[in-house]
């Protein structure tokens, strides 16, 4: 069975004064909070096992999901990582390194999706790891950018140059011995403490150079991530598209 992590420890600076109080998880999106939206779409795809590493206003989070996990039929529990505010989201993912099962979904705790993201991922996944991503027509310094061969992933990163492929929209699957390389990956690289600052994707792009990540790309499927209050307009069209049934764009405003 596909379990999933959820990366909710950060509060999200970007988006005061609405995370002054929360955590960026649970700001509302149309209605529910992100965190509700993300174990609605892991409901919807039968996926029922859900780690979600809190920091920040963890005990805000641990009641959250206390309320919205058994409505849907989940079993979720709280990781707190005590390393938040001091580390970035690589921390997150060695506070839930015991989570990386023969089958694991990953996911940014700022990514919105519909249902049928997921179940493409789960449907034309390949190998051991699989990152999914998206094209649009303009990249930003704030993209996860990718390079791509094939099927297979060949960089990640914020930073890439000249012409990319696409985007990572932050959620991937680990299949076989994937959860396994990745957290021995983990490993090796916070041997040295400055690794504390990277991103985890970092560690995908290592091990994609070896050829042992795939993509699966999306085809008009609604996603949405929300960093910055200016992110809020798109994120709330989309969530509405979902509720609707409707296309939406990544420029569209409400």
């Amino acid at each position: 069975m596909t379990n999933a992590i959820i990366l909710s420890a950060g509060q999200g600076r970007r988006l005061s004064p609405l995370t002054d109080d929360r955590p960026k998880c649970l700001v509302e999106i149309g209605g529910r909070s992100m965190l509700e939206w993300q174990l609605r779409g892991l409901a919807d795809n039968d996926v029922r096992d859900v780690a979600v590493v809190a920091g920040f206003g963890a005990e805000m989070v641990e009641k959250a999901l206390d309320r919205i996990a058994p409505a849907l039929g989940l079993r979720a529990q709280a990781i707190y990582n005590p390393f938040y505010s001091v580390a970035d989201n690589i921390g997150s993912c060695w506070a839930a390194k015991d989570h990386f099962t023969e089958d694991t979904v990953l996911l940014n705790g700022d990514t919105l999706f519909e249902g049928a993201v997921l179940a493409r991922l789960l449907a034309t996944s390949v190998g051991g790891i699989t990152v999914v991503c998206d094209a649009k027509e303009h990249y930003d310094g704030d993209d996860m950018k990718v390079r791509v061969s094939g099927d297979r992933l060949t960089a990640i990163g914020k930073t890439l140059e000249g012409d990319v492929d696409g985007e990572s929209i932050g959620m991937i699957r680990f299949r076989g011995d994937g959860g396994a390389r990745f957290v021995g990956a983990l490993r090796a690289a916070l041997a040295d403490e400055t690794a504390l600052r990277r991103w985890y994707l970092s560690i995908i792009d290592e091990l994609a150079k070896d050829g042992a990540v795939h993509v699966a790309r999306l085809q008009g499927e609604r996603w949405s991530e929300v960093d910055f209050l200016t992110d809020l307009p798109v994120a709330k069209a989309t969530v509405r598209a979902f509720r609707e049934g409707q296309a939406v764009t990544r420029t569209e405003a409400v």
